[in-house]
């Protein structure tokens, strides 16, 4: 069962534009989103199958959208160009440094931006709640879907890998208990030690005072020349002597009961700093164990001839490999972990291949009316390519053994093409197909993460949209 919703009324700047959503069943996370330039249309998969469907508006002739493999690696809400006039973009969600975005925009029913693709503004918003960073995006030339992978792909779970995560978190949480537990400790022993000290304060204070008077009834004794003076300073003096002598034992016995809880304060803190390094090691534990289980993302490179790996959107390591028939493309294929099938060491694979069509989707090759004709065309998934591109490449065991393990939205893509500059700190792998129009990214400036920022702007600034 389908739904469909008019976003005409959104702003849309088109009539009878149709966001699809499946009814049928409950729509899990997206797993990925595959953008048709020919048919000009979004459709987002999750393990099961599609789950929404919406139509786009791709780049123009001179700023096509490049086609080719990316992901999702910032998401802002609300974001406004650094390129173009500072141009409202909501619910951007950016698939290369360089300025490449779904985000909401009008939709004027065929290619129109200046390279990235443009969402109904509704559809834009519920695609921006649902999807998480990495999400794979694939920007296809003609339309395509997944299909599921029976041929053997070489990469496998690692066994316990979810065991072992759950103990090292187990394992950071109880140490995090006992910092806790020894910094309770270490600010109790620093009271019995405060304590303690106004103990000892009080007679070591009694005893300076006892022993200025008895240097002022010395004094008085050396000076006054009456004997019944001399005997009232001698009565004074004998009873400070006295008082002195008492206070001297009062202050030693609370020296005494000092010096154990200044010990306790010491090994307190010891304690506290032990636990805190405890803490600190279980927790990098923790972090390491968790980002074992983040998906891991493989390239196989026919042009360079190597095996690279990523996960957390940071290189692993890169290996040679031998791609038989050398000669000979390969295609592009997308092989992705779907989700765990019959116990823990299996997995589901799905594959795309976008070593079909060669349209370029856009205005000038394809014509508006054109592209609003294929917009309902369905997808013609295949996956006999992708059998004969597994059965070409030969991966060193010591290879496969380094592979960290492979977990649901894991994936494997196999290429003639060599990784794109694209690919860099903060990105998953980026590859775009060298036989299509890549305007839209070709006179782009490649920049880091960090030079790319938010811009507030007043309310009721009236955007410019590109």
């Amino acid at each position: 069962m389908i739904a469909a919703v008019d976003c005409a009324g959104a702003g849309s700047g088109r009539a009878g534009t149709s966001v699809e959503s499946i009814q049928s069943r409950a729509a899990g996370v997206p797993v990925m989103a595959i953008v048709s330039l020919r048919n000009q249309r979004i459709t987002v998969y999750d393990k099961d199958g599609w789950i929404l469907r919406a139509p786009i508006s791709s780049g123009q002739a001179g700023r096509e959208t490049p086609a080719g493999i990316f992901s999702v690696i910032q998401k802002e809400a609300e974001h406004y160009s650094n390129l173009y006039d500072d141009a409202y973009m909501p619910n951007m969600q950016r698939i290369t440094w360089s300025g490449i975005a779904l985000h909401g925009g009008v939709l004027p029913g065929y290619p129109a931006s200046h390279g990235c693709v443009r969402l109904p503004y509704d559809f834009a918003e519920r695609l921006f709640g649902a999807t998480q960073l990495g999400m794979r995006v694939i920007v296809a030339p003609s339309d395509v879907a997944p299909v599921d992978m029976a041929h053997p792909v070489p990469f496998r779970p690692k066994p316990g890998a979810d065991a072992q995560a759950a103990a090292r978190i187990a394992e950071a949480s109880e140490a995090t208990r006992k910092v806790d537990e020894a910094r309770r400790a270490a600010w109790a022993a620093v009271r019995e030690v405060t304590r303690a000290t106004a103990a000892v304060r009080i007679p070591e204070n009694l005893k300076l005072r006892a022993e200025a008077q008895l240097l002022a009834v010395e004094t008085t004794l050396g000076s006054t020349t009456s004997d019944e003076a001399k005997a009232q300073a001698g009565e004074a003096k004998a009873k400070t002597v006295a008082r002195i002598a008492e206070l001297e034992t009062q202050l030693a016995a609370a020296k005494a009961e000092l010096q154990p809880r200044l010990d306790a304060v010491t090994a307190a803190r010891g304690a506290a700093d032990a636990a805190e390094t405890a803490r600190i090691m279980a927790a990098a534990a923790a972090r390491q164990a968790a980002r074992e289980l983040e998906p891991v993302s493989v390239l196989i490179s026919r042009k360079t001839q190597r095996l690279y790996v990523r996960q957390s959107f940071e290189p692993i390591f890169e290996a040679p490999v031998t791609i038989l028939d050398t000669d000979r493309p390969i295609g592009t294929h997308i092989f992705t972990a779907m989700e765990r099938a019959g116990g823990e060491a299996n997995i589901r694979w799905s594959v795309i291949s976008l070593d079909g069509g060669h349209s370029n989707g856009t205005a000038e090759s394809r014509g508006r009316a054109s592209a609003a004709s294929d917009r309902d065309a369905e997808p013609i998934p295949t996956s006999d390519g992708a059998r004969a591109a597994l059965d070409r490449i030969v991966i060193p065991q010591d290879v496969l053994d380094r592979i960290p393990g492979i977990t649901p939205r894991s994936s494997l893509i196999v290429t003639d093409e060599g990784m794109s500059p694209e690919t860099s700190k903060g990105t998953d792998f980026v590859v775009l197909l060298s036989g299509e129009a890549q305007g839209g990214i070709k006179f782009r400036r490649h920049a880091p993460a960090a030079d790319f920022g938010y811009y507030p702007h007043p309310r009721g600034f009236q955007p410019y949209w590109r």
